[in-house]
């Protein structure tokens, strides 16, 4: 039975949906508006922190089951710098803790998938190689930082990586162990192998997701950007007084 625990959310409530459509649309006009609205110090501060962003290391996560172990590895991928996290969903829904998140979620960029098939197609076609993670994997930890384009594998907690997706990766990678335990939670995997992989990588978002996640920066930053942004729209469809 999956837990029950309040504030848990579905991928699609991560972000209120009037910035998500505006920083996909107009994301130079969300900045324009809210912008004068923001400190030196704030714009300074999520502006360098996007110049670190990486485009390079992806996460997809195979029909994860528990909502603290999906916010963990939600927080996990914002805590280094990884954009972006694709989620098979299959028949279970992709659910997050509030509590675990602390916020990470409002910054990554989630995409979830009804099939491995459509989640393995769209990653490769964005160039990245698949490497799942797996107890008897070739490579180490260390390895990672060396792949050019990675998307990194993890399996669901009951039943790890489907046979789909593991005929997918082209390798595997360890977490070195020297203790009884032959595994690792899910999410502690996911921290420990995405500090490997972003190591040493120089920030590399494209400039328009920069502007564009700089844009909802911008939102979270203004008491009333939900009414600037409504006002926006209303500019946009001509209803405005």
């Amino acid at each position: 039975m999956r837990r029950s625990t309040p504030g848990v959310r579905t991928a699609d409530d991560l972000l209120p949906p009037r910035i998500r459509r505006a920083e996909w649309r107009n994301a130079e006009a969300v900045i324009a508006h809210l912008e004068p609205m923001v400190s030196d110090r704030r714009k300074e501060r999520i502006q360098a922190t996007l110049q670190q962003r990486l485009s390079s290391v992806t996460v997809l996560f195979d029909t994860p089951y528990d909502p603290h172990n999906g916010a963990a590895v939600i927080r996990s991928c914002e805590a280094f710098g990884v954009q972006s996290l694709h989620v098979v969903e299959r028949d279970t829904r992709f659910l997050v803790s509030d509590t675990v998140t602390r916020g990470a979620d409002k910054w990554v960029d989630v995409a979830c998938h009804a099939s491995a098939t459509s989640a393995i197609e769209l990653v490769r076609a964005q160039g990245f190689e698949l490497v799942a993670a797996e107890a008897d994997g070739d490579l180490e930890p260390a390895d990672l930082e060396h792949i050019p384009k990675l998307a990194l594998v993890l399996g669901a907690e009951r039943d790890g990586v489907s046979e789909e997706l593991m005929g997918a990766a082209t390798r595997r990678v360890r977490v070195p162990m020297r203790g009884f335990v032959e595994s690792l939670n899910v999410s502690v995997t996911a921290a420990i192998l995405l500090a490997h992989a972003t190591r040493n990588r120089p920030g590399d978002l494209s400039l328009a997701d920069q502007r564009r996640i700089y844009a909802r920066g911008l939102y979270f930053s203004v008491r009333r950007a939900e009414d600037v942004l409504r006002h926006l729209e209303e500019l946009e469809s001509g209803s405005a007084p």
